[in-house]
């Protein structure tokens, strides 16, 4: 190129912020510039991509253009910005330059990603150099989060760093046209992690008697023969057994401690699931993402049937089995076996996922049928991500371990998610999906640094920075030390990759929440101050964030229906109405409060619940009067009525609870599910919703639906349920099927939530400011019936309706709440402060 030429050439610097390293974002830079013919360099550092290009102005202008649309698959862009560089000695051609030195990172970590398609043609291509090679991955797929210890992301950071590449890795490493240049984790069977398959008792195993290809191959026929197999995954232990063979089955839920809570499923392809449930276009797209999570699918009823090919087939009703019971699974092709009714007990769902990483592939490439994949642990533990730990713990469980020497840097759960009114909706944000960030709303763009340390069950925990929220992935129920050790891991681990340091602390309200004595504890040993909010006043500010709402807007009704929250009464909330803004809000509505006999114990032992609400609705003379006949009285008469009595009239151990998930608890025990022991938390209200007649909640005169009145109590309105127990008990005496009587009580609980929503936007609203945005959040709203019921009925009224698809309504969320009502609060306060003079303008 002539000077003239060069000179005439324009020079701009164009920063990339966003998903742009481990992604294949660099070579992606470098073909383009090349196509183009621009000169410059491109480099990863601590903000993200940098590059340096020159070049005439249209091509520049193309360029930033095709980076856009032509970003690799896993990447995402979050800002491009460009200025004008000074002309200096240019490179000849364009070139990817060696990443920065580390310093205060405001790039994102990249999340783990399913095998791409090209990368399992290599696995099962017997021409490949990495036929059946478990660890295949390239810059679009493989373990990102679960193998990174610090960034930015490079080799050298990650747990490949002990496996140095061999002459054709390294050429592949290298080579800017290639998928996997700087593909970190980049290996083959030359020089990378290595499989095996050993005993649990230590003793040897002729592999020649179980397969003629490897260690995966083996698996596969100990599956086969009923065997329960422990399997190092991507971020966790996992134990797997096939799901048809229900000896297999028990043997895990024993070992396990599970006593009932459903069992995830993995099947080789959507062939095998198309087998047991019904699976529409939104649903296989969700189960081929990247994130590959676990999705709820409805199974298909025992006399269904598929057409070859077809993506349908019929649901489960309660009147198509008659009872409260769900059938066995029977698979369409009478081929196929049914799964164990033990594999997920009282449900018309079944959590299907397709292999994610290629060890589960090729462990699966034989199995005609579907395996049960459960975390490595006992239930409410943290998985083992530790060979020693693994074998201490689920060597009582398991008989054999599928392992490998590549370490796992972090726990990292399977995500789950489900496809309601049409929208993909996380429920528990995990593997694949964190820790994307989630952009904050207009007006958070200069809050403070804000870490929240999220709610005692389903925890999460959030760093708010720079304009966006970075969410940790699942952590669970911090009841157990276990889990509470594995959140101060991960906690430490995330501030150490963002060189995070909070200017406050946030948390929930409850004092009693680990979370809660955690963010304490930090704030007397650092001087932060710690800002705490009201449980479902942060569900409603984490929908609001969440939707992209501005910190400016006019406040919305909130419905933030769940188990159970500290008010700020000191009562206990779960069933509340909320009109709210970020930094405040006003309580206009609850559920009636009904006695929580014995505390935690009413939530392990259901059946608390349907005594609370009858006693506290029609007291007992009046339901023994008339409800003797029933079963349910014999079954309440013979409990210690006198002490139970005596507890809620002294309120020891009784506290008042505006609990909606209590009140399921109470339904459900009524008709004879999960009455007298919850195996998980939710149990009855999740196998409630299981047994409802959907043809009767279609199709039913809606005169019929159980009534719930809305009276006023010390001038707030709130739901009363005491017709709709009248007129249940009056169905029981019946003998009214359980599907009818759930599909009653659904329709009726979603006329009551719109009847309240709508006489509350009324009341709050102005001439000058209506109300006609309202936010729906709160673990019942899991609930796929109900939700869409009471979105559907919203939006036919006229209201804007928020609701959570990128973060889980239930505690999962709560802790991007949190921290946005922290940042809203202080930005507030120091608005106020400049507005008075006591900080100086600066």
């Amino acid at each position: 190129m002539n000077t003239a030429a060069t000179a005439a050439l324009h020079g701009e610097r164009i920063r990339v912020r966003g998903t742009v390293q481990g992604v294949g974002f660099r070579p992606t830079v470098w073909r383009i510039a090349n196509d183009l013919g621009l000169r410059g360099t491109v480099a990863n550092d601590a903000d993200g991509v940098l590059i340096e290009a020159w070049g005439e102005a249209e091509l520049l202008q193309e360029f930033v253009e095709r980076l856009q649309s032509e970003a690799p698959p896993l990447a995402r862009i979050a800002q491009i910005e460009r200025s004008i560089y000074p002309s200096r000695a240019m490179p000849a051609g364009f070139r990817i330059m060696a990443s920065s030195g580390q310093r205060t990172m405001h790039t994102q970590v990249p999340a783990d990603a399913a095998t791409c398609p090209a990368c399992l043609a290599e696995i099962f291509d017997p021409f490949s150099r990495r036929y059946r090679y478990p660890f295949t991955n390239c810059t679009h797929c493989g373990p990102r989060l679960t193998i990174i210890g610090q960034m930015p992301y490079d080799r050298a950071s990650t747990t490949m760093a002990a496996f140095p590449l061999c002459a054709a890795c390294e050429a592949e490493y290298l080579n800017p046209a290639d998928r996997r240049f700087h593909a970190q984790p980049i290996a083959c069977h030359a020089c990378g992690p290595k499989l095996t398959l050993e005993r649990a008792d230590g003793r040897a195993i002729a592999m020649d008697t179980l397969s003629i290809l490897d260690a995966a191959d083996a698996a596969c026929t100990l599956l086969q023969r009923g065997q329960v197999i422990a399997i190092q995954g991507l971020g966790g232990y996992q134990l797997a057994c096939d799901a048809t063979q229900a000896q297999a089955v028990a043997t895990l839920r024993t070992g396990k401690r599970r006593e009932r809570k459903p069992f995830a499923l993995m099947a080789r392809d959507l062939e095998v699931i198309r087998r047991y449930c019904t699976v529409s276009a939104a649903e296989e797209a969700l189960l081929r993402s990247p994130a590959a999570p676990i999705v709820l699918l409805d199974r298909l009823a025992d006399s269904g049937s598929l057409v070859e090919g077809s993506k349908g087939g019929p649901r489960i009703t309660q009147s198509d089995h008659g009872g409260g019971k769900p059938p066995p699974i029977r698979a369409s092709n009478q081929d196929s076996p049914a799964v164990a009714e033990a594999v997920a007990p009282g449900m018309g769902t079944l959590g299907f996922m397709l292999p994610s990483t290629p060890l589960h592939h090729l462990l699966l490439k034989r199995m005609q049928r579907p395996i049960v994949l459960t975390s490595g642990n006992l239930s409410d533990e943290p998985q083992a991500i530790v060979r020693e730990d693994a074998r201490t713990r689920l060597s009582g469980m398991a008989e054999y371990f599928l392992e490998h020497n590549r370490p796992i840097a972090r726990r990292v759960d399977d995500s789950v998610a489900r496809v309601v009114a049409g929208s993909e909706r996380v429920m528990r944000r995990a593997r694949g999906l964190a820790p994307a960030p989630i952009a904050l709303p207009p007006g958070f763009e200069r809050a403070p640094r804000v870490l929240a340390f999220g709610a005692e069950l389903k925890n999460t925990f959030c760093l708010l920075r720079g304009g966006e929220a970075i969410l940790s992935a699942h952590i669970g129920d911090l009841q157990d030390a276990l889990t509470r050790a594995d959140y101060r891991r991960a906690q430490k681990d995330f501030r150490h990759f963002y060189d995070f340091e909070p200017e406050a602390l946030a948390s929930d309200l409850h004092p009693d929440y680990s979370s809660t004595q955690l963010a304490r504890a930090e704030s007397e040993a650092s001087g932060l101050p710690l800002l705490a909010s009201q449980h479902h006043h942060a569900h409603i500010a984490a929908c609001m964030a969440e939707n992209g709402v501005a910190l400016s807007a006019p406040p919305i009704l909130g419905v933030a229906l769940d188990g159970m929250g500290y008010g700020e009464d000191g009562s206990l909330w779960g069933g509340e109405f909320l009109l709210a803004d970020y930094r405040g809000y006003q309580r206009l509505g609850t559920f009636k409060p009904v006695a929580l006999i014995g505390g935690e114990a009413a939530i392990k032992e259901p059946w608390r619940n349907t005594y609370a609400h009858i006693t506290a609705q029609m007291g007992w003379s009046n339901f023994a009067m008339n409800y003797s006949e029933l079963e349910l009285y014999e079954f309440l008469a013979a409990k210690p009525r006198e002490l139970l009595d005596g507890m809620v009239k002294r309120s020891v151990n009784a506290p008042l609870a505006s609990s909606c998930g209590r009140l399921f608890d109470a339904v459900a025990a009524a008709v004879g599910l999960a009455r007298e022991h919850a195996a998980y938390e939710g149990q009855g209200g999740v196998e409630l919703e299981a047994a409802i007649d959907l043809d009767c909640f279609e199709n039913e005169d809606d005169q019929l639906s159980y009534p719930l009145n809305i009276p006023r109590l010390a001038g707030m309105p709130y739901v009363e349920p005491l017709a709709m127990w009248s007129a249940l008990l009056g169905d029981l005496i019946l003998k009214t099927p359980v599907g009818i009587i759930s599909a009653r009580f659904h329709r009726g609980l979603a006329k009551v939530i719109v009847r309240m929503v709508e006489k509350l936007c009324h009341q709050a609203s102005t001439e000058e400011a209506p109300v006609t945005t309202v936010a729906l959040s709160g673990g019942v709203f899991q609930n796929r019936i109900l939700f869409e019921r009471v979105s559907s009925k919203l939006t036919e009224m006229g209201y804007t309706v928020l609701s959570h698809r990128r973060l889980p309504c239930n505690d999962g969320g709560l802790s991007l709440g949190q921290a946005t009502i922290a940042a809203a609060r202080m930005l507030q306060d120091k608005q106020q402060n400049f507005a008075s003079g006591d900080l100086p303008c600066a």
